[in-house]
């Protein structure tokens, strides 16, 4: 992260969170972090709605169910030429399993399906750990 660079960090558990700031505060970055606890869509439509400065990147990791929500919300924010990456895009294989159709499995299942259609981004999909979805937005 360059002197002048900042991240909007999103959680709604603040166990989490006080563990991420002590880290923060080691690295000597606290001061670049604008940690919002609270949903994270919410948190999103309000960065949306005041049009803030565009990202360089958004990073999801968050509940699997609203992948699809997170990458419309990042779209808007990212500017071009910007990376939304996702994490956990192979979800332990269960993206694959037929008979696996649990909410979360479901969610990121349209979520690899829909980016490569997405004529707005250029899409890669990394197989480390559990798979890293990368939608670069033209």
């Amino acid at each position: 992260l360059p002197e002048d660079g900042s991240i909007v960090a999103c959680d709604v558990n603040e166990e989490y969170a006080a563990t991420a700031r002590r880290y923060w505060l080691r690295a000597g970055v606290m001061g670049q972090i604008d940690l919002r606890i609270g949903p994270a869509l919410e948190t999103l439509d309000r960065l949306v709605s005041r049009n803030v400065d565009p990202f360089d990147l958004a990073f999801v990791d968050a509940d699997k169910v609203n992948v699809e929500n997170y990458y419309d919300r990042c779209l808007r924010l990212v500017r071009p030429g910007g990376l939304i990456l996702f994490d956990n895009a192979l979800w332990d294989g269960a993206v694959i399993d037929p008979s696996d159709n649990d909410e979360a499995t479901l969610a990121l299942r349209r979520l690899n399906a829909r980016l490569p259609d997405d004529r707005r981004v250029d899409v890669a999909l990394i197989p480390l750990c559990d798979g890293l979805l990368i939608a670069r937005k033209h």
